[in-house]
């Protein structure tokens, strides 16, 4: 052997065993042992009437619960925007609606977003094997190709069933054992929803996997119709049923821009007058239950699969809920209620067991974080920061605060302490999030609280990007669905 290919061979022996770097493709390097799988759980619609967050003193949900106690929980995360196509479309791609132009449910977000802008194409670039089922971007708003195998069911609730609407706004079918049909069967009848069709698809998938995976579930409840089974009614009788704290005259403070926002009361006003906010408000927690126990069976798969140790794991919800709350129902709006959102990571070797982080943050950290986490680089375009710091310690130093944005050009600014809202008119909202929480007072008009508002006003996004073209989403069933201004599809 001469001089030149014995260096060669010392060359190699020191990069093997001193880990000196190597040019390799990114598909090799996800090729690793050490890469984590994602197994990313978006749940829709989902306030903060979950165990972890102590948002309703009634709600059961056992599944959730434990998750938390696995790991760390995030109580002050803000979605980017308080409706599912805007939300969905800015924490899958790392861009804030205000950068993207997507800001509503009917402007379609696939052809605005390049493929590898999305977190589930992008990961596929470094080995992993992407698997989506179930709502994840906006209905059917979502390119097959970008995927290994994805599956998306049609929101039908059971329709040959003959279970009863209840009338109102926002009425339900409440499904039961009590019909003519002999041949019916409630545990049979719940595996045909769409969220347990998901879960159980799935819980196939994880049987199957031999290699490094990202896999979405999109669990569509609470979301309306809160159509679910009886026995999720049960779990809350409706004698028992204790409703959200409000404040008589609560919009009183408010711009017109928020008025606007909350349709002036107007659905508040007809849910206390027709009689039936005690029982939205019982089908809203039986929808919450119904959907945690999905989540249950997907996490027990899990950890049957031998692959939990090696998965992180992040749950999360879309979007907040409004149940009378500031006289308003729904999302579509910049407030507390609406925008904060359940936010629970398990990342195995960082997450600490049932832990909890008070600091704001808001989605568009997912992207960054899992990229971290997974060993991959951040792409540029990615405008979120990870919170991996914030995973391994939840008294992390964090100077950025969490931003959501609601329609062109108005925007929430949160922190710990204060929520800032600036609509685009140039009207303002500001309330003090320790002292009231509820958000009952609307100090904007404070001249002692000026300095806040201006520190708070420099993380408004300088740009606010001219909405892209309109065109009604698809909506349940795949039919372009009518819709209310700033609502979901129907």
């Amino acid at each position: 052997m001469n001089i030149a290919s014995l260096k060669n061979c010392l060359r190699t022996l020191l990069v093997i065993t001193l880990g000196l770097p190597l040019v390799i493709t990114p598909v090799q390097a996800a090729s690793s042992k050490t890469k984590p799988n994602v197994l990313l759980i978006i749940a829709d619609d989902l306030n903060d009437w979950i165990g972890p967050l102590h948002g309703n003193p009634q709600v059961k949900t056992p599944n959730l619960d434990k998750l938390a106690a696995r790991g760390m929980t995030f109580r002050n995360a803000q979605a980017s925007a308080p409706l599912c196509n805007p939300s969905r479309a800015s924490f899958m791609s790392g861009r804030r609606p205000s950068t993207t132009g997507i800001y509503d449910n009917d402007q379609p977000a696939m052809p605005n977003l390049p493929r590898d802008f999305c977190l589930n194409q992008y990961l596929r670039q470094f080995g992993y094997t992407s698997l989506g089922a179930g709502k994840i971007y906006h209905y059917h708003n979502y390119r097959p190709e970008d995927w290994d195998d994805v599956v998306f069911y049609a929101d039908d609730t059971l329709p040959n069933h003959d279970a009863v609407r209840r009338p109102g706004p926002f009425g339900y079918r409440m499904f039961t054992e009590d019909k003519p049909d002999a041949a019916f069967n409630e545990q049979r009848a719940e595996s045909k929803l769409v969220d347990a069709q998901s879960v159980s698809w799935c819980i196939d998938k994880l049987k199957q996997q031999k290699s490094t995976f990202f896999m979405t579930c999109g669990i569509h409840r609470p979301h309306t119709p809160w159509d679910v089974p009886k026995k999720y009614f049960d779990l809350y009788p409706l004698d028992s049923i204790q409703l959200p704290s409000v404040s008589t005259d609560d919009l009183a403070d408010i711009p017109s821009a928020g008025l606007e926002m909350a349709h002036n009361g107007i659905q508040h006003s007809a849910i206390v007058k027709a009689g039936v906010w005690k029982d939205r408000v019982r089908a809203y927690l039986a929808a919450v239950s119904y959907a945690d126990a999905q989540i249950g069976r997907l996490l027990d798969a899990l950890e049957k699969s031998g692959q939990q140790e090696n998965t992180t794991i992040i749950f999360v919800g879309d979007n907040g809920w409004h149940l009378g709350q500031k006289e308003h129902w729904s999302k579509s709006a910049l407030w507390r209620q609406a925008t904060r959102v359940p936010l629970i990571w398990v990342a195995p070797g960082i997450t600490k067991a049932g832990t909890e982080c008070e600091t704001a943050v808001d989605l568009t950290s997912i992207f960054p974080t899992v990229c971290e986490l997974a060993g991959v680089p951040v792409p540029k375009h990615v405008e979120g920061i990870s919170i991996k710091p914030l995973l391994a310690n939840a008294k992390a130093k964090w100077k950025r605060p969490a931003i959501s944005t609601f329609l062109q050009g108005n925007h929430a600014v949160c922190t710990a302490d204060w929520r800032y809202i600036h609509y685009a008119d140039g009207s303002e909202e500001l309330y003090n999030e320790k002292a009231d929480p509820l958000e009952w007072k609307n100090e904007a008009a404070n001249p002692k609280l000026s300095s806040v508002k201006k520190d708070l006003a420099k993380y408004l996004p300088a740009l606010n990007a001219t909405p892209v073209p309109h065109k009604s989403a698809d909506g349940p069933k795949g039919k372009k669905g009518k819709r209310k201004k700033g609502g979901e599809a129907e």
